[in-house]
């Protein structure tokens, strides 16, 4: 057997294996969608209906119904982007006060961050909540906003990175006589956008699907979050499926959408600091 037709060969495989693989996926998905279009009678129908036989979308004018689902993701959507941006801002510029500035104690304060990354959240939630019950802020977006000020592992990213940045930059700015704020706002953060942008994404994500801070800060049903509400369709003796996924599938959307436009961006700064110039 030639290289060329083992070439072949392989090149047939993979791809046979990759198509399993992206059935094996989808699955899933697409059991969600055909769900979401089924009467309640339809979901128990034996043999099982691949294919509804008759589509509807009662399930999703029913989730809108039962719960304030639209005002859940305007909770959501709001608490999000609120979380995105203060998780940035905040870690850039620590990020940038560790890597660039390098003040006296930088490496211990970094060494703080890193070793806070081994803490289970588990373990602050009672006291988080203790402190949020000292200021009064149960049951407010606040308290499921402000940890987002404090993100260990969006400061140890951004460092990285940072750090592969070479001074010049800095230098050059600081004879054109910008200031340390200056430096950081028009000179490192552009050149950080890709790195920005994959953290971004990871924090919009991380802040959408969360489901146990909300649950231990918010009881009002008007201030609750996507994810809370979509547990309220899961009741304790009856589940109407049909509902439940119809109510999964529109919690997706934002982040599909999300990582449509920014995956380029994405992708390159999940690459960048892996190459050296």
């Amino acid at each position: 057997m030639n290289h060329k037709t083992q070439k072949l060969i392989y090149n047939v495989l993979f791809y046979i294996g990759s198509a399993l693989l992206l059935v094996i996926v989808t699955i899933p998905l697409y059991w969600m969608i055909s769900t979401s279009l089924k009467s309640k009678g339809a979901l128990m129908a034996l043999p099982i209906q691949w294919i509804p036989k008759k589509p509807t979308l009662n399930s999703y004018k029913k989730v809108f119904m039962l719960f304030p689902f639209a005002r859940a993701i305007a909770n959501s959507a709001f608490i999000t982007i609120a979380y995105v941006v203060i998780t940035v801002l905040s870690a850039s510029m620590a990020a940038f006060a560790i890597s660039k500035i390098r003040f006296k104690g930088a490496n211990v304060v970094f060494a703080m961050y890193l070793t806070s990354m081994m803490i289970p959240v588990q373990i602050t939630l009672i006291p988080m909540f203790i402190i949020m019950n000292k200021f009064s802020l149960i049951n407010t977006y606040t308290s499921v906003i402000s940890p987002a000020i404090f993100k260990a592992f969006a400061v140890f990213l951004l460092v990285q990175n940072m750090r592969a940045l070479p001074d010049d930059y800095l230098e050059a700015a600081r004879i054109d006589g910008a200031g340390m704020f200056k430096i950081y706002k028009d000179v490192i953060m552009p050149m950080m956008i890709p790195t920005v942008a994959t953290l971004a994404i990871t924090t919009f994500m991380e802040a959408w699907n969360d489901y146990l801070w909300p649950l231990v800060m918010l009881s009002d049903k008007n201030k609750m979050t996507l994810t809370l509400a979509l547990n309220t369709l899961n009741g304790q003796y009856d589940t109407e499926y049909n509902v439940l996924m119809a109510g999964s599938l529109i919690s997706m959307i934002p982040i599909i959408i999300i990582y449509i436009i920014a995956q380029t961006q994405m992708k390159q700064g999940i690459t960048v600091g892996g190459v050296k110039g």
